[in-house]
């Protein structure tokens, strides 16, 4: 006679559990350690009896071996000592896990979603967080994410787009307080997946593309006639949305993409520094380099120039204007 072990995902709605799994619950009298197991509600209104026990793996074999039980919900430790109790009899019982419900993919961005629910919630510091004052911390976050994939370290990489991710699940938390004009996470999922899909028909709709270019070209298309319609009609100019806040190199490249987009001759500034900045920023773009990352990877080489020639240098002996 089996062991019979379901298995749940805390992240899928109580009561929704595989066809195998109900049949498994119906077996034999169900046993659980968790009085308060989100499952018990609905199986109890499907008729099936739960007894809440502590657990005992060398029991749990031993009646196993006269007739089927069924055990609810097992975490790694009891399921190791089920297994060691069993080969320690004669003629041990077949042990037979049975995933009731099992996670999707995505499915731990919910506990990340919980997490910060009790946070804002619970925490004094992350309950008075507001837009306003979260906003360095995601300029760092995004920046600290650059680094990890300048430097190739792809172990760094996973840690800080968990950081920056966090940062997006607590802003969208913030939204949700507010009485006006809030929203919640779910709400900007949502506005990222219609307009994924709106943007690439030659996916989600009958549109043929011939290639990489195609799509850029159909993406910006889309996106203008989308400012037009938010607009009333006005597709606004091509600049319109380009973010002025960020690093100077990166704004004067994407203003020079804009402007190439569309065939549009203006010369870039020529007078002073910031002019001759701009022609270096024009160059890079010419040649189909990113000046942003280009400059970094100079300063990155010149940092680890200045740790060869002085290794031992103290920060602080760095004087005035360090």
């Amino acid at each position: 006679m089996p062991l019979i072990v379901v298995t749940t995902s805390p992240r899928v709605a109580p009561g929704l559990l595989s066809h195998r799994a109900w049949q498994a619950l119906s077996e034999g009298p169900v046993r659980t350690a968790s009085a308060d197991h989100p499952h018990l509600p609905y199986l109890a209104e499907a008729g099936v009896d739960v007894e809440v026990v502590q657990p005992d793996p060398a029991s749990l074999v031993r009646q196993a071996q006269a007739g089927t039980v069924v055990w609810l919900e097992a975490d790694e430790a009891l399921m190791r000592a089920i297994g060691h109790a069993a080969v320690s009899l004669e003629d041990p019982p077949v042990i037979e896990i049975v995933p009731g419900s099992y996670d999707l993919p995505g499915a731990r961005l919910l506990d990340l979603v919980a997490v910060m629910d009790r946070l804002r919630t619970s925490c004094p510091w992350d309950g008075e967080q507001t837009h306003e004052s979260l906003a360095p911390y995601l300029i760092e976050e995004a920046y600290e994410v650059l680094e990890s994939i300048e430097e190739g370290d792809h172990g760094a990489l996973r840690e800080e787009l968990g950081d920056l991710l966090l940062q997006v699940v607590f802003h969208a938390r913030v939204a949700q307080d507010r009485a006006e004009g809030g929203f919640d996470v779910d709400d900007v999922a949502g506005g990222i997946v219609d307009k994924l899909v709106r943007r690439h028909p030659h996916v989600f709709a009958a549109v043929a593309v011939s290639g990489a270019e195609e799509v850029s070209d159909n993406w910006e298309t889309i996106k203008a006639a989308e400012r037009a319609a938010k607009n009333g009609g006005d597709a606004g100019s091509v600049v319109d949305g380009v973010p002025m806040g960020q690093p100077a190199l990166s704004l004067a490249a994407q203003l020079l993409r804009r402007a190439e987009r569309v065939g549009v001759p203006v010369e870039p500034p020529a007078e002073g520094l910031g002019g001759r900045l701009f022609e270096l920023v024009r160059q890079a773009h010419a040649e189909g380099l990113d000046p942003e990352a280009e400059l970094r990877a100079a300063a990155r080489a010149y940092r680890d120039r200045i740790r060869a020639h002085a290794p031992d240098a103290a920060p602080g002996n760095a004087g005035p204007g360090r």
